[in-house]
């Protein structure tokens, strides 16, 4: 008898250790990427815009709202009005926040059609410098991102989800 109490004591006592040390590793791997630094942070739109040479080759996430897309032999050259990025990465709405424009560059296909002026995106991508392109009677110089993901943004983007209650008794 003594040695079947001892025996499930010392079974209780390994499940409750290892399921501590399940649970303690799983607290520790969890939160590892939120306070670990992936490395320096981006550039922002402000520093490219003033050089946007010095940062080719970086990556950036820069959103705001299409001003037009034009399909090239190297790709689809989107023209955007660069606005800031809220916490989800949608740009804000306010215009007159903006600091400049860019031009983002998608080499695979991508109908202009389906981001038309006024669309509201959000593009990743590396710099690739500048080019400079008319603009109403001047020449404007854009910073250049080659794009690597590209998210439009839409109206139904904005509403809460539904809540629907269950049917039934």
């Amino acid at each position: 008898m003594c040695f079947v109490i001892i025996d499930f004591m010392n079974r209780l006592l390994a499940a409750s250790l290892s399921s501590a040390l399940i649970l303690s590793g799983c607290a520790l791997t969890g939160g590892q990427n939120e306070t670990i630094p992936s490395g320096p942070p981006p550039p922002t739109f402000g520093q490219v815009k003033a050089a946007p040479e010095a940062y080719t080759g970086q990556p950036v996430t820069f959103g705001g709202k299409v001003l037009g897309a034009r399909r090239l032999k190297e790709g689809t050259r989107i023209e955007i009005l660069q606005l800031p990025l809220a916490a989800s990465l949608e740009p804000t709405p306010d215009l007159t926040t903006s600091q400049g424009r860019f031009v983002a560059l998608r080499e695979e296909f991508l109908d202009p059609a389906t981001i038309p002026a006024g669309t509201f995106i959000t593009v990743t991508g590396e710099m690739a410098g500048s080019v400079a392109l008319p603009l109403d009677e001047t020449e404007y110089t854009y910073p250049l991102v080659h794009v690597t993901s590209l998210r439009v943004w839409s109206e139904q983007d904005d509403e809460p989800p539904r809540i629907r209650r269950p049917l039934g008794p």
